[in-house]
């Protein structure tokens, strides 16, 4: 009862300063993002936004890929 209650309680501004900290380093923002969404034991809010974050990152690592591919079949027409 004591853990839900602990990931049900606000974020401090100090957490979420090294929160953002963490998911600016390359390579470690990744697998952050990936524990504190599946990992069990953050808080609701980061495991959201973590959530989230994977959702856009996929997202936006498509749409490039997209774009890349049709600037590949484009640029040899």
């Amino acid at each position: 009862m004591e853990k839900q209650n602990q990931n049900q309680a606000p974020v401090s501004i100090k957490e979420w300063i090294i929160i953002f900290i963490l998911s600016a380093l390359p390579i470690v923002n990744i697998v952050m993002l990936f524990v504190w969404a599946f990992g069990g034991n953050a808080n609701k809010s980061v495991e959201n936004w973590a959530k989230a974050s994977l959702l856009l990152f996929i997202f936006v690592v498509v749409l490039f890929g997209i774009i890349a591919l049709l600037g590949v079949i484009f640029y040899q027409m």
